[in-house]
């Protein structure tokens, strides 16, 4: 047996199993809830409190205990690595926000119980903003900042 008769079968069975996946779903057998919880109103959110709010919390405080990794500089926008750590004790959730996106939430995070509270992933940014790390911990939201700077061109001025 050729290599490219693995990787042929692999791929015809691949789609077989997106074929069954998405035929249940319209069958109504899957429901589509089971991918995801999605939060419409916290990513169609525009700044730092409404995203908080539409998460269920009225406030949120800065923290110390929160990490960012992040370029200062990011010549590419579209590709930019965000890395955050939380050091708050009971860590349930981590979210990112890109404060000048259209959207301000790029990514959020359920951290189960036991869990290292450490995600990493990669966002898009139209300029240069400030990225917001946001933390609920013991049902208290925390925040931490970071500005990065996104340039046009990608020539590093």
């Amino acid at each position: 047996m050729h290599t490219f008769d693995i990787g042929r079968r692999d791929a015809l069975r691949s789609g077989a199993n997106f074929a069954l996946v998405a035929a249940a779903i319209s069958a109504g057998v899957l429901p589509t809830s089971a991918f995801a919880d999605w939060n419409k109103a916290a990513f169609d959110a525009k700044s730092l409190n409404d995203v908080v709010k539409a998460f269920g919390g009225s406030s949120v405080d800065k923290s110390g205990d929160i990490t960012i990794t992040a370029p200062d500089i990011a010549e590419n926008g579209a590709v930019v690595p965000i890395a955050i750590a939380s050091k708050i004790p009971n860590t349930e959730s981590i979210a990112i926000l890109v404060e000048k996106n259209p959207n301000a939430l790029a990514a959020q995070f359920d951290i189960p119980s036991g869990t290292e509270p450490n995600v990493g992933t990669r966002v898009k940014m139209g300029q240069s903003s400030n990225v917001f790390a946001v933390v609920k911990a013991g049902g208290k939201y925390y925040v931490a900042t970071k500005e990065v700077k996104v340039t046009l061109g990608g020539c590093g001025g």
